[in-house]
């Protein structure tokens, strides 16, 4: 096989061999979760340098390798066992293919002999995984470890990015093997295309050049990319709206003059009318999900769209594309750079574009005095972290306004589920990002649904010593959920109001974690400044409104335009 040696006198067990190749791949930290299958591994590890955190939950870990490796960029690592532990980090793996997350994960599996012959803690990892994996592997030969191993990284960390398995049966793990893999990986099946045709970067900028309503829109693509600094040059030498979609915000800072906001289902008026009324639509590392492009075969049908994406399947499947770009974000973006613009011809469009943003930005009652706003909570959060903490959310109301009010600034600021809307993400995904960077402020935002999902990894807070300050907004209720019924239903709220709750502050207490409970609208400002000067975790309750809904709003089916709430 390729770039594979053999070295008869030093032989390694396939554990050995698992733990040497994280060594070399540069890996950090695990999240995992023992269990009899990986009892080999877990032994290898004792004496090795790398940590395994040792979470609540194998759930709770694989979000955590997620919120490690949307932190950092770096491929996240999970190793659980077989069977449940392996079915437990199946949201996780699908959470991580719908928003390009590269991940490795280890799962344990029953001896070879046992496979298929429903063996104690045995599940078919494989066909489970196979739809929700950029690729799986199950090494059935110790000798093929060093390269599976090699291979994984290389395919989760390349391209579009995203998770990859290996399951590893427990024998594996015992058997020793000669073999030794050395890098670059070369794999013929897998060739990703990184460079954009020459050809297609031409014509785009022809038709920029003769545009009157050119937006960017700019997706996690760009992060990925680490194409930040290229945006930025490319939108200011040629002074384009720009648009971002949720994974995407932090790209522009929201003081930019030409960042219009997020667009989409709850996007702001400026961007979703710009995406309406564009004649060139250049997308830049989105896949136009139909958060974004509500309607998609009426999506932008006053534009030229032109699509960039690493991953030519996403091109035209839910927008007509006239100028397909297959190709990395960066690499394309350093292209454009070297065509000069010419006499800027939408002066007008720019102008209308800013008053847009300028006349209606997102907005709510501040005048009343008598509950809470969870806008204003997220609004005194990014004034007091003054716009620099990482920010994780879990999935709901609570998530929008995050993306609505809190002033983001730099690419990978913005922690959480897109795609898949993953409830339970939010207290794992910040907690590996605090392991990240464990000196930087680390807020979670999280819904009272959500909280109870996965608030089991309060546990391991104090143990490692993290700071990460989980901001608990209790409209007691699961808030999107009951604003669709609200909304769409005729107000039949089923099953989505809690009639009781536990009490919050006690359980972060049990857990050995400071809360504190607000429920003072006057109090709010100098409560949560008093919580965010306290070193260590801090769990920040807010009792705020039962009834706020996240406006603006498109229904269901409906244009960019057609805004509820506006």
């Amino acid at each position: 096989m390729e770039n594979i040696e053999y070295q008869p006198n030093l032989l390694r067990t396939g554990a050995k061999v698992l733990v040497d190749s994280l060594l070399d791949q540069g890996v950090e930290m695990i999240f995992g979760y023992p269990g009899g299958a990986v009892l080999p591994l877990y032994d290898q590890l004792y004496d090795a340098a790398i940590p395994n955190i040792l979470t609540r939950h194998e759930q709770g870990a694989i979000h955590a390798a997620e919120g490690y490796a949307k932190a950092t960029g770096k491929v996240g690592v999970v190793l659980v066992t077989s069977g449940p532990g392996a079915t437990n980090v199946v949201t996780g793996i699908a959470d991580a293919m719908s928003d390009s997350v590269p991940l490795v994960v280890i799962t344990g599996q029953v001896a070879t002999a046992g496979i298929g012959k429903d063996a104690f803690q045995e599940a078919d990892i494989l066909g489970i995984t196979l739809p929700i994996t950029k690729h799986n592997y199950q090494v059935r030969c110790v000798d093929d470890l060093p390269k599976v191993i090699a291979e994984a990284f290389h395919i989760a960390d390349t391209g579009r990015k995203g998770p990859v398995v290996i399951d590893l049966p427990k024998d594996i793990t015992l058997q020793e093997t000669a073999a030794r893999f050395s890098l670059p990986v070369q794999r013929k099946s897998y060739q990703p295309t990184i460079d954009p045709s020459i050809l297609q970067i031409e014509k785009l900028m022809q038709v920029l050049s003769k545009a009157k309503r050119p937006v960017v829109l700019a997706g996690a693509g760009v992060i990925a990319a680490e194409a930040a600094a290229e945006l930025h040059s490319f939108v200011g030498k040629y002074q384009i709206p720009t648009v971002t979609t949720l994974l995407g915000l932090g790209l522009l800072s929201v003081a930019h003059p030409l960042f219009l906001g997020m667009g989409g289902m709850h996007g702001t008026y400026a961007a979703n009318m710009a995406l309406s009324e564009a004649d060139l639509i250049i997308n830049i590392g989105s896949r136009f999900d139909d958060r974004l492009a509500t309607a998609g075969s009426r999506f932008g049908k006053q534009a030229v769209v032109a699509h960039i994406d690493i991953d030519p399947v996403e091109i035209g499947k839910i927008v007509a594309t006239k100028i397909p770009i297959v190709g990395d974000a960066k690499a394309a973006l350093q292209q454009m750079l070297r065509y000069k613009p010419s006499p800027n011809q939408w002066h007008d469009w720019v102008d209308c574009c800013q008053t847009r943003k300028a006349e209606k930005p997102y907005r709510y009652d501040r005048t009343q005095q008598e509950e809470i706003k969870p806008q204003r909570v997220i609004e005194e959060v990014g004034r007091i972290t003054k716009g620099e903490a990482y920010v994780v959310t879990d999935v709901g109301q609570h998530q929008m306004w995050v993306a609505q009010y809190y002033p983001f600034q730099f690419p990978k600021q913005l922690i959480t589920s897109g795609g898949l809307g993953t409830m339970g993400y939010g207290i794992p995904a910040g907690i590996g990002a605090q392991f990240a960077y464990p000196d930087k402020t680390i807020v979670v935002f999280v819904g009272d649904g959500g909280f109870q999902m996965t608030n089991q990894e309060f546990a391991i807070l104090n143990e490692y010593g993290l700071n990460v300050k989980f901001v608990l907004l209790n409209n007691q209720s699961l808030g999107m959920v009951r604003q669709w019924q609200e909304t769409f239903h005729g107000e039949r709220r089923s099953a989505s109001v809690f009639s009781q709750q536990p009490d919050f502050i006690k359980l972060a207490e049990a857990y050995g974690v400071q809360g504190i409970r607000i429920t003072d609208n006057d109090k709010l400002t100098s409560d949560l400044e008093a919580a965010f000067a306290e070193k260590g975790p801090q769990l920040i309750e807010v009792m705020v409104s039962t009834s706020e809904h996240v406006l603006p709003m498109i229904p269901p089916g409906k244009e960019n335009h057609e805004m509820m709430g506006v």
